[in-house]
């Protein structure tokens, strides 16, 4: 059966012209993410891992090649709600609850208040934060304010969810617990996802699919397709398939850095 092609990019490079000169974020950067995959990028900072989150969610405009987001570019992508975008900070605005936060785009896109109700329940039964609907993010933990940044962008129920180092600020005990969840939402959901991470465990335990990146400019390395199961218990990670993988993804790291000396 033929997967279908979600995101897909060619021979696409994006400089930034600098003070100091032209930087290189992206360069000639080819891809193609297929529906319901998980895709994690991972590579050194300044690598252009997020720099090619941003151009899938045409918060950034390549300087050449091609990308395509549900077979349209990616401004007409945006303007169909496509995605939904998930930031490193979780971005909660205080003076509102979280109910309140959750619901500003839909406000924004004209939902009705009935509707609006019904995705807020939804969303926050998704993320394991039911109850907690009329609470001011201060009064939430690190961990669950990102769950409900997490549920504010599946609040449209947009096909598409772009994560951009959403649980690189939290300590290893809750990245875990949220690592863990968001599979068991992936599942749910069926959603297709691109992940930006710095942790190689956590590539590894998400994705079905992992995009090493190399620095300056940011290329892609290697794109493992992992041969892990769905279904993935945190112990996995003790697994020789666990340790394999992530070997190649360090491998994949240390050839990139290489190629700058």
């Amino acid at each position: 059966m033929n997967k279908e092609t979600i995101i897909s990019a060619r021979d696409l490079s994006l400089t930034f012209q600098t003070n100091d000169g032209p930087v290189h974020a992206l360069k000639d950067v080819s891809l193609d993410i297929e529906k319901g995959e998980f895709v994690s990028f991972i590579g050194p900072s300044g690598c252009g891992k997020t720099t090619f989150l941003r151009v899938m969610a045409d918060l950034e405009t390549p300087t050449s090649g091609e990308i395509s987001v549900n077979g349209v570019s990616p401004e007409e992508a945006r303007r169909a709600r496509a995605y939904g975008y998930v930031f490193q900070a979780a971005g909660l605005y205080p003076w509102r609850t979280i109910g309140g936060n959750i619901r500003l785009p839909l406000e924004i896109m004209g939902y009705s208040k009935a509707d609006q109700a019904e995705r807020v329940d939804r969303v926050l039964e998704l993320v394991e934060l039911a109850g907690f609907e009329k609470k001011f993010p201060w009064q939430l933990s690190g961990g669950m304010q990102q769950r409900a940044s997490i549920a504010r962008a599946l609040a449209f129920d947009a096909d598409i969810l772009l994560m951009d180092e959403p649980f690189g600020a939290l300590d290893e005990i809750v990245r875990d617990h949220l690592n863990e969840q968001l599979l068991q939402l992936w599942a749910r959901t069926q959603k297709t996802i691109a992940f930006v991470t710095h942790s190689i465990p956590e590539a590894v335990y998400l994705s079905t699919k992992i995009v090493v990146m190399s620095p300056r400019p940011g290329r892609i390395a290697d794109v493992i397709e992992s041969s892990l199961p769905r279904e993935r218990p945190l112990e996995i990670r003790d697994s020789p398939e666990f340790i394999e993988i992530a070997h190649r993804v360090r491998e994949g790291l240390r050839a990139g850095h290489g190629d700058d000396v």
